[in-house]
């Protein structure tokens, strides 16, 4: 008499496995890995990249440090820099990259992750408008303002003006002035010193 064939549980296993998705950090460092000269930042919880700037763009920045040097802001208390990393409290791994910031001179002792600093040592934040026109205006005033950044100036190119928001409160500025060519305008003296802009050298205007 022959044994029956005995028949082992089947044992179900699923067919494919999970893949592990990248942080929203992970994937703005391979993004910035892949687009070498790309400004790749994290606004609102969005991955955002920016083209390298253009020449006329890199002149409104130079005109912009050659006052604020002139009028003492690269001293003992504070510094002027470009393209430094603040962190951002609208989102958990939200961080910008403004063009130019002037902040405490100790910016090196408040890091916080990934190269990004705490926004408590940013005094002023300006960024000069390019293909990302609608995220200076819309996003990023929104998400410095509730990181509590004293100032920030948007040199908006597109629409040939200089627009300066203070006063973060309830994570927006209270207070915004447009300024337009063949006008100048004064920064507040919580950055430091007192500073006079002309909006055509801000903007780089040809004369």
């Amino acid at each position: 008499m022959s044994a029956a064939a005995v028949e082992e549980p089947f044992e179900q296993r699923p067919l494919l496995r999970a893949v592990e998705q990248p942080t929203l950090l992970e994937a703005a460092e391979l993004i910035s890995n892949q687009f070498v000269g790309h400004r790749v930042e994290i606004v609102g919880s969005q991955i955002t990249v920016t083209p390298p700037p253009n020449a006329s763009h890199g002149k409104s920045l130079s005109r912009l440090m050659r006052v604020l040097f002139a009028a003492g802001l690269d001293g003992d208390e504070v510094d002027v820099l470009q393209n430094v990393g603040i962190w951002l409290p609208s989102g958990p791994s939200d961080y910008a990259v403004p063009d130019l910031s002037i902040v405490d001179a100790d910016i090196d002792d408040h890091v916080i992750e990934y190269n990004c600093y705490d926004p408590e040592v940013f005094r002023l934040v300006l960024e000069v408008t390019s293909s990302n026109l609608s995220d200076d205006l819309k996003k990023k005033p929104a998400a410095y303002a509730s990181a509590g950044v004293p100032v920030y100036v948007i040199v908006d190119r597109t629409n040939q003006r200089v627009m300066m928001l203070t006063e973060p409160q309830d994570d927006e500025y209270q207070v915004h002035v447009v300024h337009h060519p063949g006008q100048s305008f004064t920064l507040p003296e919580s950055i430091g010193a007192s500073v006079t802009l002309s909006v055509d050298d801000v903007l780089a205007a040809k004369k």
